[in-house]
């Protein structure tokens, strides 16, 4: 039998910790019993893996998957997501990918690099493909922000009315603090 450590590759060659070993094992166990997920999790594996509070006494599990092979885990995302679910007794389940933040080119900048820094590596590129994966089996279709005179920031977010039934249940509370 594979070891945990087969679905989880950390940066680095970090240790996975208990609690991603814990998420890896059972990614690994649905592999190996679920014939429908068996072909697609065979050529995947999740980065790293956080257990969230996000109120109320509920806990959310938030799995990071490299950029390359989100397509590939969004194929299978609602099944997999059901199937963990199951798992760990209806604590919500939310796939993102692990995307990187460069930092903003100033001229007091020890390093210059060479090139340009892309867009998709700019904070608000990051934050927007974060809130895209969170609600993922919806489309965003409209975006309100309202900055309070305290300078803090409330993000409204429209979601497509045709997959209302899919998140509506993890609206509330889960996508909140998954943000924050």
């Amino acid at each position: 039998m594979l070891s945990s450590r087969a679905k989880i590759i950390k940066q680095n060659n970090e240790r996975p910790d208990e609690f991603e070993q814990l998420i890896s094992q059972a990614v690994l166990e649905l592999e190996q019993s679920n014939s429908d997920l068996k072909p697609h999790l065979r050529e995947i594996h999740l980065t790293a893996a956080k257990e969230v509070d996000v109120g109320g006494g509920k806990k959310a599990i938030v799995i990071f998957v490299p950029v390359p092979q989100l397509r590939q885990f969004q194929k299978i995302q609602s099944s997999l997501v059901r199937e963990l679910e199951k798992k760990f007794s209806g604590k919500h389940i939310v796939l993102i990918a692990q995307r990187r933040i460069l930092p903003k080119e100033s001229r007091s900048s020890t390093n210059k690099s060479k090139q340009q820094r892309p867009r998709s590596r700019t904070l608000t590129s990051v934050h927007d493909k974060i809130l895209e994966d969170l609600v993922f089996p919806a489309e965003i279709v409209g975006k309100r922000i309202r900055v309070k005179l305290d300078a803090s920031k409330i993000i409204k977010v429209h979601l497509d009315i045709s997959h209302q039934n899919n998140v509506e249940h993890k609206v509330n509370k889960t996508f909140f603090v998954a943000l924050v």
